[in-house]
């Protein structure tokens, strides 16, 4: 079993999120603890009004709401009844035992799932700490649910016969499939609650995957100034199609100003997140000593990794985002460091340095930086963009030489005695 948490200031969004699944058929609820109301009675507002009269208790409290989802092997078929006694006792081990939750079991991935919906404000208004909650409960009641429910072990298993957890179960929206609103609310909705991004670039590298944009407008334009935001649905060139919808209009209200929250909250990422992007990249660089990046991006999604690579109209490539699935994390490459930036991937994938390779198809026609000179003025006529650049690149090329003077035949220099200030 693998316990996944994610918090939220927002219950409402996080109750419609399930109530949403159920209405398209694709969950069911199961279940409720702590309520006074039979499973069948309860209502939409039932379920949301024992929440939001707990959470008055404590307004101070921002991150007030958890959304759990307990994830069973692919080749294991519980009952509805099991489901509901592992997550009782999950949620009494983690210390929210007395707290109000609900119950979903999602139809809609590869594996048996649940989520959990529920609220850390007691019944005396104090609240319950969600730091490190993964660390300190949940894992040890995990271990303790795989052993004494049955369940297959998520420890101790080859990376080929680990968990295959889709991040998220939707798919790309299709402008006149369905209805618009409709789909980009599934697809927004999911994916700023589910990934960390730290800017609205990176919010839009995952969005982009989903044909769906976060569009800000032109700086002179009236929805950039009244620092509104807008979605649109992509066509398959990645071009905007249909009519924008405004933030403001979705009941979550996906709009700047949450997301600017979610850019400070997400700017401190785990260590490790940052550290398997990294060595998923140095591993698949280690593997050639030459090749393109596209080849590169194939390496990286065998390992959940999504390469969004930006290139000007030229071709020329000025940005990298990575997108890890796996950890539903997204950075810039700058963000992890030099090394994985666009211009230092470009240079370790080989092709800077592809001039001294003779055989490198893309330098035939420049063997060398004096026979570009010499036959430059003839070929000027027929040069492109992309032979000018490469020419560039051969004539700025450093040049090492190994001859050097030992130190004791370097005449020394004269020290120049400075002027004392009168």
């Amino acid at each position: 079993m693998v316990a996944i948490i994610k918090t939220s200031h927002s219950i409402r969004s996080v109750l419609n999120y399930n109530e949403n699944k159920v209405q398209k058929g694709v969950a069911e609820f199961i279940g409720a603890g702590n309520y006074p109301v039979d499973v069948e009675k309860l209502t939409y507002f039932a379920k949301l009004n024992r929440f939001t009269k707990r959470l008055a208790l404590n307004e101070n409290t921002k991150r007030n709401s958890v959304h759990i989802s307990l994830n069973f092997d692919p080749s294991e078929n519980h009952s509805k009844d099991k489901l509901m006694g592992i997550a009782e006792v999950y949620m009494d081990k983690i210390g929210f035992g007395k707290q109000p939750y609900l119950v979903y079991q999602h139809h809609d991935a590869g594996h048996p799932h649940v989520h959990i919906v529920s609220i850390n404000i007691e019944r005396d208004g104090r609240r319950i700490d969600l730091h490190h909650l993964g660390i300190r409960k949940s894992e040890p009641a995990r271990k303790e649910i795989e052993k004494f429910f049955g369940l297959v072990k998520a420890e101790g298993r080859k990376n080929r016969e680990q968990f295959n957890l889709k991040p998220i179960s939707i798919s790309r929206v299709r402008y006149g499939k369905i209805e618009s609103k409709k789909a980009l609310s599934n697809v927004i909705n999911t994916i700023i609650n589910e990934y960390k991004y730290s800017s609205l670039p990176e919010l839009n590298a995952v969005l982009k995957q989903y044909n769906v944009l976060a569009d800000r407008g032109s700086e002179k334009s009236r929805v950039f100034l009244a620092s509104g935001l807008v979605y649109r649905i992509l066509d398959e060139k990645g071009n905007p199609t249909g009519v924008p919808i405004k933030a403001s209009d979705f009941y979550f209200k996906p709009t700047l100003k949450l997301l600017g929250e979610k850019f400070k909250q997400n700017q401190i990422r785990k260590t490790s997140d940052k550290v398997r992007v990294k060595n998923a990249i140095n591993m698949a660089l280690l593997r050639e000593h030459a090749m393109p990046v596209s080849k590169l991006a194939k390496l990286l999604e065998k390992e959940g990794i999504c390469t969004v690579f930006r290139r000007s109209t030229e071709g020329m490539l000025y940005g990298v985002t990575y997108i890890d699935h796996t950890t539903r994390n997204v950075f810039n490459g700058s963000s992890l460091g030099k090394e994985y930036s666009a211009k230092a991937i470009e240079e370790r994938c080989g092709l800077r340095d592809a001039v001294k390779d003779k055989n490198n198809q893309m330098y035939e026609k420049l063997p060398s930086k004096e026979s570009l000179i010499d036959n430059l003025q003839y070929q000027k006529e027929n040069l492109n963009i992309p032979d000018l650049v490469k020419i560039l690149d051969l004539l700025t090329h450093a040049e090492y030489t190994s001859d050097c003077i030992p130190n004791h035949l370097k005449k020394k220099r004269s020290k120049k005695r400075k002027r004392g200030l009168s």
